[in-house]
């Protein structure tokens, strides 16, 4: 079996990425410093799957620490790199964090990649390197915004980085630049689960209708979208991670057409916020306590994908509906808190 290792794989959705990993038959290696997961994921991915990834706790931002890594896990054949800091407001607030974490984790990957001749690489991107799009929606040619928050910066930066590595090296780079993942496994034994309150839509709605959270701030009503709330391409994270199995492949297959690829990973579909929040509480059945507030920094006004070349290029497309998403979300919620 190839060895993957799998950087920030105890996350949201590089633990769903792993399900599907081992689902193919790899071999995974999860590195990750838990800031914003937790060890259980590792024995819930087990009972998923019928087997245990192995793990290293490290921080990859630590030359040293990502150094011994790839010494003990010589027979590393890719990486798929998600360890990334990832909450758009939180980086308003803290960039020069997310700089030193998002920027140094990747370069030290990437420099031991080179030192051990590891030459495939699949990069968690954003759909946030397109700021706020001219013309919608967005594919793989339109022109990268200047980004609305340090976050979407970093991802903007880090995709510089492997593009002109990719010029100097051997590393070769598929770039999957998705949209807003939500949903959990059918299992409801991984979902999204946050480390204190969360900064993203969905988990915020489940927390809110299972009692851990008072409301809900839907920030901003304002906007010029049809009912004034901004819109996303939420995709349903299984549906995500599935991509990456099949970028994956491609480039060990030696399939890929450049050294590095951009790939739009979403449904193609627009939702509001609001739409998300009349899904969710019709697959629930619960009625949600939100508020309209003010606008939140950072965030753009609206954006979803035209995944055309996916579709096309790599043989993927999204397959489940907003109402899976959130249902799926709530069964997640739900299994928490019993």
């Amino acid at each position: 079996m190839s060895k993957i290792l799998v950087t920030g794989g105890a996350g949201f959705i590089g633990s769903h990425t792993v399900v599907e990993l081992q689902n193919s038959g790899f071999e995974v290696v999860i590195a990750d410093n838990l800031s914003n997961s937790n060890e259980q994921v590792i024995s819930q991915i087990a009972e998923i799957t019928s087997k245990k990834p192995l793990f290293e706790l490290v921080d990859l931002a630590n030359e040293s620490a990502c150094k011994n890594l790839f010494e003990k896990h010589s027979d590393i054949v890719a990486v798929i790199h998600f360890a990334a800091s990832k909450a758009v407001g939180e980086s308003v607030e803290k960039p020069l964090f997310y700089y030193q974490n998002n920027l140094c984790s990747l370069l030290n990957v990437l420099e031991n990649m080179v030192i051990h001749a590891i030459k495939p690489i699949v990069f968690s991107s954003s759909c946030t390197v397109y700021g706020q799009p001219k013309i919608l929606p967005v594919d793989e040619q339109s022109p990268l915004q200047p980004a609305e928050s340090p976050y979407g910066n970093t991802k903007q930066i880090c995709e510089e980085i492997l593009s002109d590595c990719t010029k100097a090296t051997s590393i070769h780079v598929i770039a999957l630049r998705y949209f807003n993942p939500i949903g959990a496994h059918e299992t409801a034994l991984i979902g999204e689960l946050p480390l204190g309150v969360p900064n993203n839509l969905m988990p915020f709605i489940t927390q809110t209708a299972a009692g851990i959270r008072e409301k809900l701030s839907v920030f901003g009503n304002d906007y010029n979208t049809p009912d004034g709330t901004c819109i996303r391409d939420y995709i349903h994270v299984v549906d995500l991670a599935k991509a990456h199995v099949v970028a994956l492949n491609r480039m060990l297959n030696h399939q890929q057409k450049q050294s590095i690829e951009y790939f739009n990973v979403g449904t193609g579909n627009g939702f509001s916020v609001l739409d998300v929040i009349k899904s969710f509480e019709k697959t629930s059945g619960q009625t949600l306590n939100y508020q309209i507030v003010g606008r939140r920094a950072g965030d753009i006004e609206q954006i979803w994908a035209n995944p055309k070349f996916a579709n096309e290029e790599l043989g993927w497309k999204a397959e489940k509906s907003l109402d899976d998403m959130t249902l799926s979300a709530w069964n997640w919620q739900k299994k928490l808190i019993q």
